[in-house]
Formats: C-alpha cells, structure tokens, sequence
C-alpha cells in the first residue's frame, strides 16, 4: 500500500483560482518607482560626466545599450527557452511556461527600447558615422580611426550600415513577434480544450518550436553582432551569437526560477512548487553555468593561444589598463560563486537560498555585459578609470530592467499560472514521498 513517510498519503489539489497573487501588483508598483527614481539619476549623472569629461551622454548611451541587450535576453530568450520546453516535455515546463509566456509578451517594449537606440547609433558605432568610403578617409587622415577600422568599416559596409541594420532587425522583430503571438495564443487555446486533446497540443507545439529554436538563434545572431559586436568593427567571432545565445539561457532560467520561487509564497504555487522540482530547476540551472563558462573561456583559451594580431587586440583591450581586475571579477561572479552554491543539495531545496543564487546569477549576467561593450570604445580600451559617466552602468540599466519588470508583472497577471490540462499536473499534484 502506498504511503508517504511523513504521513502524508492523499494528492493535493489545485485550488480554484489559479490568477496570479495579488502580491505581483507590488512587483509592479515598486519596479515603477525604482525605475522613475533611477531614470532621474542617471540624467543627473549624464550632466556630471559631461562636465568632467565630455563624456556624460555618451556613456548614457552605451549603458543603455546594455539595458537594451539584457531586456532583450529576457524577453525574446523567454521566448527561447517555451520553445526548448515544447520540444523536451518534462515537469519543468508546468512550473516555468507561464513565466515565460509572460517574458516573450514583453516584446513590444523592447522594441520601444531598440526605437529609441536609433537616436543615437552614430555615438555609439562608427559605421553608422563613416558610411561612405570618402568619409571614411577622412576620418582616418585626421586619427578619428586607425587603419584596421577603416579597412574593416570599408569591408563590412555592405552589411554594417544605417539601412541594412534598420531592415535586419526590424525582419528580426517581426519574426519573433510572429513566434510570440503563435505559442501564446495557442498556449491559451490549450488552456479551454479537454485533456483529451493534450497530445494533439503536444504535437502541435513541437512542431511549431522545433524549427523557432534554429530561426531564433539565427535571427538572435544578428541581433547581438548588430548591437553589441558592431560596436568594434574589428572584431569577429565565429561563436558570438551561440555564446549570447547559452548566456540568455543563464539569464532568463535564473530569472524564471526566481520568479517561480517567489510566486510559491501563495497559491497556485504553493501547491505545484514541490522541493523534489524545485531542486531538479536548480540541477538545469547548473547546467546552464557551466556551459557558459565552458564557451567562454574555449573561445579566450583558443584566441589567446593563437595570439593572432587580428584577434588578441579585442582580449587585450578588456585585460590591460586596469581591466584585468573586471575580468577577473567577472570569472568569479559568473562561474565560480554560482557554480559553488549549486553543488550544494541544500542551497537548491531552500527557496530563500536558491532565490538569492538567481539574483546573483542575474547581477553577473549584466555585470558580463558591462565588460563586453565598455572596452569597445577608444577612451576605455586598456583604460579602466572612475567618472560619473561610468555610473550610468548602474543607473540606465536598472531604470530600463525596472521598466520592464513592471511590464512582466503585468503580463503575469494577465493569466492564470497553472495549465490545468498539462500532463504533468496529475504526478505533481502527488505526495513527494511515495513508496509502493
């Protein structure tokens, strides 16, 4: 006879409303006022920069293409990672798939976001200031380039340029709208069909997401080479995209779970978050870090030992100068703090622990990105040095991320969390411990 060891011998049962706690307005109302309060900050730190350096705006800008990037990862990679769980099945999708539903229904402000980045593309990449070969010449004769930029700003033209870069990523935007649109209307669909009809969704779904996950990490190639790896001109990998592509997998998994975690403080996640999932979420996020590191330092062990002139110039702009410190950081805040803690079996059943890994996961991804873009431009490279400028890292990003929060709030609510048809319901709604 089937009993339980701690004398619990009878199924659980989902309750009657399913809607998102009334806790999630909160999320909101307090991302709002973070992301007013650091919006005013970072326009008052932009005129203090300029002040001091000239640079005051100009660092607002490149921040806030990091806050474009890490919007991004968390919207369209939501989007991402419901396609991987279509196409794998497993528990995991009944506990995440609304999070990221509410993730991927983002999208339309972080088109905003990119609208607003085309205000300023000329102070951020030179082939959107040198757009003709004349140009060009001239701004090598006067020692605004050097010969490599301008060889490379001549080579690239055909595809780094105002009006390619506007058309790509708006061809990007429309397909991952069309993706977005498809899984959540069909997701919803689901929700009023009778269970018999679940392997049909199940079909349905894969089939759909099979092909989205290779036309997204097409298009999200394209994204990130014309945002983040554009900015140097000079630069080329051959591992970009799929380094961007596992680093939104870190990204968004940590901020799924965590988001899981925090919705289990009332129901329906009180019920369906049991330790034994919980724990299985923290193993994949696990996995997620130690691919992450296993591309990252591939591509620097294999760039560094050929140390060709062409390649080692981008490592040495984040390594001398000070940024050797930052790097280093960033390998101890990236892999090693969170590849400690999720060894550890307790740390991933302990929710207030394994929420605070996530937190930490999310500061190390942001803190990456300040790595990758900074270095790009000529008064950074090998040159790691205090102004106020530098702090609109802090502020433009946790204006734009605050934004965005209240946005996913909203979304989450719009809703009801747990999709009752799912076959996983019935086996996580059973007692954890259970012996026949």
């Amino acid at each position: 006879m089937a009993h339980d060891t701690h004398g619990a011998s009878h199924a659980k049962t989902l309750p009657a409303d399913l809607s998102a706690p009334a806790f999630v307005d909160g999320w909101r109302s307090r991302a709002l006022m973070v992301g007013a309060g650091a919006a005013i900050v970072a326009v008052i730190l932009a005129f203090l920069g300029q002040t001091q350096d000239q640079l005051g705006w100009d660092h607002f800008f490149r921040a806030y293409m990091l806050g474009l990037t890490f919007t991004f990862g968390s919207c369209v990679g939501g989007l991402a990672l419901l396609m991987v769980q279509y196409c794998s099945g497993g528990k995991w999708g009944l506990l995440l798939r609304r999070p990221l539903e509410a993730m991927s229904r983002t999208l339309p402000l972080i088109i905003i976001y990119w609208l607003g980045s085309l205000l300023f593309i000329k102070r951020i990449y030179l082939w959107a200031r040198y757009t003709n070969p004349s140009d060009t010449m001239a701004a090598l004769k006067a020692g605004l380039i050097n010969e490599a930029q301008a060889h490379c700003l001549n080579f690239k033209r055909p595809m780094l340029n105002p009006t390619t870069y506007m058309i790509a990523i708006a061809i990007c935007f429309a397909i991952w709208w069309l993706y977005m649109s498809r899984l959540n209307t069909l997701g919803l669909r689901r929700d009023h069909e009778s269970p018999d009809t679940t392997p049909f969704w199940i079909k349905k779904l894969e089939n759909i997401s099979g092909p989205g996950i290779v036309v997204y990490s097409l298009t999200m190639t394209a994204a990130v080479i014309y945002w983040v790896m554009s900015m140097d001109v000079t630069w080329f990998s051959s591992v970009y995209g799929l380094l961007f592509l596992v680093g939104e997998g870190y990204q968004v998994l940590a901020l799924a779970v965590m988001t899981s975690i925090s919705l289990s403080k009332a129901e329906p996640f009180r019920t369906i978050l049991r330790p034994v999932e919980q724990h299985d979420l923290g193993k994949l996020m696990f996995a997620f870090v130690m691919l992450n590191i296993y591309l990252a330092f591939g591509q620097f062990l294999i760039i560094w030992s050929g140390n060709l002139p062409d390649e080692i110039n981008w490592y040495l702009d984040r390594i001398r100068g000070d940024w050797g410190v930052i790097i280093t950081l960033d390998f101890i805040f990236h892999w090693v703090i969170p590849f400690s803690l999720l060894l550890s079996r307790d740390i991933k059943r302990n929710k207030k622990r394994l929420v605070r890994v996530c937190q930490w996961m999310i500061f190390a991804k942001a803190f990456d990105l300040f790595w990758l873009i900074e270095p790009n431009f000529k008064d950074a490279a090998r040159n790691l040095h205090f102004s106020w400028g530098i702090l609109e890292y802090i502020a433009v990003p946790v204006a734009m991320v605050s934004i965005w929060v209240a946005y996913f709030s909203m979304q989450l609510k719009a809703r009801a969390l747990v999709q009752t048809n799912d076959p996983h319901v019935v086996e996580i709604l059973e007692p954890e411990h259970v012996h026949a």
